[in-house]
């Protein structure tokens, strides 16, 4: 199994990471054949077609930086790709940002039909905690699996993810500040990137001030990540980006390059990225693997 191309950019120790990262998204998903076929074919579709895979390789890195590489990893790295996963394909719907184009491929409606899309993300979302709490059960005391547990279900609620797409919605045509438009982005794609950070080290026994250095770590990464979506779906080919190029301007979504220019947001991108690097800072060389998923964040080309 090959790493795919949209984390090429990657080092080999993370690249390692991603091949492992697949394989227990293998396991972990039903087969493709088992009743409701077509249900598990639009899961197995949304989740196995590439993608950076960014938020299982945030949960190794974290644990990794503290010393832990236990197979616990695998159920939460698969865990936190189900909802990012889940996430996209409602996300591409008519009702949301209507897109066509995910990852190089139709979307999961354009191939399956609105319904069964719809299913495809309910169910990857449920799937997610199912691992979780499996996989958690049988190798940490209760109290950390009710923690990680409690960190994703945040990440994908109303403070998370769907709060930031409600928000996302509500500002199309609108002008924003900047407080405002990384409040909505600190939300819709920044909480499932701090909760990858934290069930990682949550997994490795992070006591609270390494709790809190990695995570302001991962929400600068957050919206650092965001800051350079905007400036690709400005300077980037579709072919290249893996969605349509072009599209949040063409929607009147606010941007970074819309409201501070492209400039600034370049600018914003380097002190977000120096926000990180700060935090994680004491690790020294035991950050080596997080230090470089920051910088991919902030100079990644798709």
């Amino acid at each position: 199994m090959n790493p795919n191309s949209e984390s090429a950019e990657l080092g080999p120790a993370l690249q390692a990471l991603i091949v492992r990262a697949e394989q227990a998204l293998e396991r972990g998903l039903p087969p493709a054949e088992q009743s409701p076929a077509e249900l598990h074919h639009a899961m197995r579709y949304a989740v196995l077609g590439g993608g950076k895979r960014l938020r299982p390789l945030l949960v190794y890195a974290a644990a990794h930086a503290l010393g832990t590489d236990s197979v616990a990893l695998d159920a939460a790295a698969c865990a936190v790709e189900l909802i990012h996963a889940y996430s996209l394909v409602h996300d591409d719907l008519p009702a949301m940002d209507d897109d066509a184009l995910r990852r190089g491929q139709p979307t999961c409606h354009i191939v399956y039909g609105e319904a069964m899309a719809i299913l495809a993300g309910d169910a990857l979302q449920a799937l997610a905690f199912e691992i979780l709490a499996d996989d958690m059960a049988r190798q940490l005391d209760a109290a950390t699996v009710v923690a990680m547990l409690h960190a994703l279900g945040r990440a994908c609620g109303a403070e998370g993810m769907a709060g930031g797409q409600a928000l996302d919605l509500a500002a199309v045509g609108r002008k924003l500040s900047l407080a405002e438009l990384e409040h909505m982005h600190a939300c819709k794609t920044g909480a499932l990137i701090r909760a990858s950070v934290q069930l990682g080290a949550l997994i490795a026994g992070a006591d609270a001030d390494t709790l809190d250095a990695l995570d302001r770590y991962a929400h600068a990464v957050g919206l650092a990540f965001q800051v350079r979506d905007d400036i690709l779906d400005v300077e980037g080919e579709s072919a290249v980006i893996g969605k349509t190029a072009g599209k949040d301007a063409a929607a009147g979504k606010p941007t970074f390059p819309s409201i501070i220019g492209l400039e600034a947001s370049c600018e914003r991108l380097a002190e977000l990225t120096d926000i990180a690097l700060t935090a994680i800072a004491p690790l020294g060389n035991r950050g080596v693997l997080l230090q470089e998923l920051a910088h991919y964040s902030a100079n990644r080309r798709r």
